[in-house]
Formats: C-alpha cells, structure tokens, sequence
C-alpha cells in the first residue's frame, strides 16, 4: 500500500471512528483503548435492531463465523456488531424505532444504550464484542427493510420450509 493509500485508510477510519462515537458528549472517552466496547447512546447517528443470534445464523444457513459475515454483508450491506453468543446487531437509519414491528427483535433508538467496538474489532472471537461487518462509510447504515427480509428468511429456515 503506498503513502497516500495508507493516510487515506486512516482518514476513512478516524471519520468513521468519529460518526460511530458522535451521539457521546466525550467521543475521545468513548473510543475506548482498552479492547471493551464503547457504550454509546442509539437514535442519534443510527438505531440498532437487535438480532437473535439463532435467526441470523437460520438466514445464512450457517453457524459458522465468515459464513454468517458474508451473507450479513451481502443481505444488510451495512455494519453489524456481534455480541457472541447471544446477538447480532444491525446498525439502521435513525427512526426505525418508531416504524419497526417485529416481535423477534427490539430495534434501539433514542435513550437506549449499545456496545460499540472499536472500528478495527473485526477479528470473531467467543468472548469479545467486535463487527460482523464492519463499518465501510460515514452515514452507510444497513436498511429495515434488507433486515426484515434477513428475519423472514431466516423465520422460514427455523420453520423448515425453504427461503
């Protein structure tokens, strides 16, 4: 990678580290050092719907890890954060609290508190929050409708009928 490349990867990371971190009143605060996700405020820059880990993994056909990331990447086209063992979530526009309907899954909006990695938390591990799929852009946010349609396909796996 030349010069240029590598101070234009870090400029994307900063500003993406920053937009994660901007509904914190102290963003150096929460871009955490110590590895522990950064607990930040949702309904600001993005809501998060929480997905069950169970769903997610019916969707992709798979438990395994780079599985279940490349079809999340493919599907949401958006970050998402695991949590492992327990959820996935897909960071979305900010409102979706206030349309979404799903009794599988609690969408975060305003007042409601996440674990944000750091954006470089992208290694799976069994203990440790990181991302799924990792932040790309300022403001690229996975859609409710492609997170709907990855609950529908993974409802209809869990029900053993085919997608």
């Amino acid at each position: 990678m030349t010069g240029a490349a590598v101070h234009a990867k870090a400029q994307t990371e900063s500003a993406i580290a920053r937009w994660l971190t901007s509904s914190s009143r102290a963003s150096e605060v929460a871009a955490r050092q110590d590895g522990r996700p950064a607990i930040l405020r949702t309904g600001g820059p993005y809501d998060a719907v929480r997905m069950p880990l169970s769903l997610v993994h019916a969707a992709a056909g798979s438990n395994a890890l780079d599985v279940v990331a490349g079809v999340l990447a493919e599907m949401l086209d958006g970050p998402v954060i695991c949590d492992p063992g327990r959820w996935y979530y897909a960071l979305v526009p900010p409102g979706t609290c206030e349309t979404w309907r799903s009794a599988e899954a609690v969408v975060r909006g305003p007042g409601a508190w996440l674990g944000i990695p750091r954006p470089d938390r992208t290694t799976p591990t069994s203990v440790a929050t990181y991302w799924a799929v990792p932040a790309a852009e300022v403001r690229k946010l996975c859609s409710a409708e492609a997170v709907a349609e990855l609950f529908r396909v993974g409802r209809t796996r869990l029900e053993g009928g085919a997608p």
